[in-house]
């Protein structure tokens, strides 16, 4: 089930919807500081978390699926949204230098072949920032958020993927240590028990945010072989060789 884009701008209104942003906004902070002169773009629904790069980078804007919908950001008079296809994107190749994925893998119907063609359009050594449904955590089993449709990942299941399709693995974090409850009054103090349950449960958290690399070349590690032994049969077919008589000359 895809979730749609009126879904997830309701979502983001809700009181819960600003409790998810902050805590999520909070484990993408330290990529916001390296986006400086960056050319960024947000894909699947990413615009909760791009006003601190829009300030910083050179360039930012968002593609969405088609099959979620699009709506305007940043304003009605500067809009830097467009709807594309997910595997056929509107970019030259080596032309971004970071993507924030989020929304995104989940949503994606062949999520190998997506990435891809994200991994198309970033610069060599270019970065994708990616904040997925955490298979472990509660999040990826509450229906009434954004999280709870789709395909959740493992750390694992996340790890062989980008691998598979020519990224390097990063540094993982681990967000949405609170329950997803629509309580307001536990929504007041989502952020006091984040930092707590990040000590307690460090693995448990309701999504994973992760940095990975654009790589073009790999070292790839290969076998030495020993010398290989040619048998080679004692009595074997040789040429004939045609013998003259000793001083006649052929003509």
């Amino acid at each position: 089930m895809f979730v749609n884009i009126v879904g997830l701008r309701s979502f983001y209104a809700s009181p819960l919807g600003q409790s998810v942003q902050t805590a999520i906004a909070t484990a993408l902070h330290p990529s916001t500081r390296s986006a400086r002169h960056e050319c960024v773009m947000g894909f699947g629904y990413a615009v909760p978390y791009l006003d601190p790069f829009y300030t910083q980078a050179e360039r930012c804007f968002a593609f969405m699926p088609a099959q979620q919908g699009a709506s305007l950001w940043p304003n009605a008079d500067h809009v830097a949204t467009a709807l594309v296809a997910e595997n056929a994107l509107p970019l030259p190749e080596a032309s971004i230098d970071r993507i924030i994925l989020v929304h995104g893998l989940e949503q994606m119907e062949d999520a190998e072949e997506s990435l891809r063609e994200l991994w198309r359009v970033l610069t060599p050594e270019g970065r994708i920032n990616i904040v997925v449904a955490n298979r472990r955590g509660l999040w990826a089993r509450a229906e009434f958020t954004p999280f709870g449709h789709g395909e959740p990942y493992s750390h694992g299941q996340l790890q062989h993927l980008l691998q598979k399709t020519g990224f390097t693995f990063g540094p993982v974090r681990e967000a949405l240590h609170f329950l997803p409850r629509k309580n307001g009054r536990m929504n007041a103090v989502s952020h006091l028990y984040e930092k707590t349950a990040q000590r307690l449960f460090p693995y448990f958290g309701g999504v994973l945010v992760v940095e990975a690399q654009k790589k073009l070349y790999k070292r790839l590690t290969v076998a030495r072989r020993a010398p290989k032994r040619v048998l080679v049969p004692g009595l074997r077919p040789q040429p004939s060789v045609r013998r003259v008589p000793h001083g006649v000359t052929e003509g």
